[in-house]
């Protein structure tokens, strides 16, 4: 049986540091039970006013992209430069069948996991939207209140997850493989758009001549997408340590910018509130389907759908109607 610590425990360990403690106050925040879930309200509460002094940045990327070696790459050269204490959440793929979950990334950045100032947090994705796992958000705020000044969350690929993460994210970086005109096809042009930065990875050997025809190839196509918003395309390779220090800078300059113009504490006041009315609507959703009045009308309703006796929609209504003259 997992060990529970007192609020104050956790809020001491954390705002001390302790990896251990950090470590053991996300699986709490990640628990489904009430108990953990009134205690992680608590931590939650007290560790608000140390957050949001970090960098977030959000990394995503078509399948074989090369995500895993290109965080490893970058986060090493962020350390080792700036001596900023960097975490990573990184979300993995869960099988909706049985919630297992491959939590692989530590084997994947060794490197990067041995470092003194970084801390890995592989995630299961469970049955959240896109496999963003739904209490990212809050190991974020641990992890800043733990003293990490830059936060990585890595997605598990190119899908709806990638909203989610702008949501949370100043910074949205895409990574992208040589060869535009056949990617372009299959991307979304949401995606495209939500996009800070572009990075074509993999620039190297012979590789390296189709990386530079496909950033031209970007550039156009962003510009077409979006004629009034420059949005930088870089090359990097994460194999050779190549580009790495010019996608930093061009992060850097974009903070800066969006402080200087205000766009920075305005976009994180409105995720604040994102935050906060997407928990409402999972609260109230939680509360309708739990009522055990609404529960009995409901299965009455499906098995009338289900029996071609009701429309989807009129049952619907019905169930609402009964809800509001409760």
């Amino acid at each position: 049986m997992r060990k529970r610590y007192s609020a104050e425990t956790y809020v001491k360990g954390i705002l001390a540091g302790d990896r251990i403690i950090l470590a053991q106050a996300i699986t709490l925040i990640e628990s489904t039970l009430p108990q953990d879930q009134n205690l992680s309200g608590e931590v939650l509460e007290a560790i608000l006013p140390h957050t949001g002094r970090s960098i977030r940045i959000g990394i995503t990327g078509v399948p074989g992209v090369g995500k895993s070696t290109f965080i490893e790459s970058f986060g090493l050269e962020i350390v080792r430069n700036t001596e900023k204490k960097l975490a990573v959440l990184a979300i993995d793929p869960s099988s909706q069948k049985s919630g297992g979950s491959i939590l692989g990334d530590k084997t994947r950045m060794e490197n990067l996991a041995m470092h003194p100032q970084v801390f890995i947090r592989p995630s299961p994705a469970g049955n959240s939207l896109g496999g963003v796992a739904r209490k990212t958000r809050e190991a974020m705020l641990l992890c800043e209140a733990a003293g990490f000044e830059v936060i990585f969350i890595e997605t598990v690929g190119v899908g709806q997850s990638e909203t989610a993460v702008k949501s949370m994210t100043d910074f949205f970086l895409l990574l992208m493989l040589a060869g535009a005109g056949d990617e372009l096809q299959g991307i979304k042009r949401g995606i495209m758009e939500m996009a800070d930065m572009l990075v074509i990875t993999k620039a190297d050997g012979e590789n390296k001549h189709k990386a530079l025809v496909a950033q031209k190839e970007y550039q156009s196509a962003l510009h077409l997408l979006n004629p009034s918003q420059e949005i930088p395309v870089l090359t990097c390779s994460a194999l050779q340590n190549e580009g790495l220090v010019e996608i930093w800078q061009n992060i850097q300059k974009f903070l800066q910018e969006a402080k200087q113009n205000h766009t920075f504490e305005q976009k994180r006041q409105n995720q604040q509130l994102q935050w906060f009315h997407e928990h409402l609507r999972e609260g109230i959703l939680n509360l309708f389907y739990q009522n055990s009045v609404f529960k009995a009308k409901l299965q009455a309703l499906e098995k009338s759908i289900l029996a071609n006796q009701k429309e989807p929609f009129q049952a619907s209504k019905e169930l609402l109607e009964i809800w509001k003259n409760q």
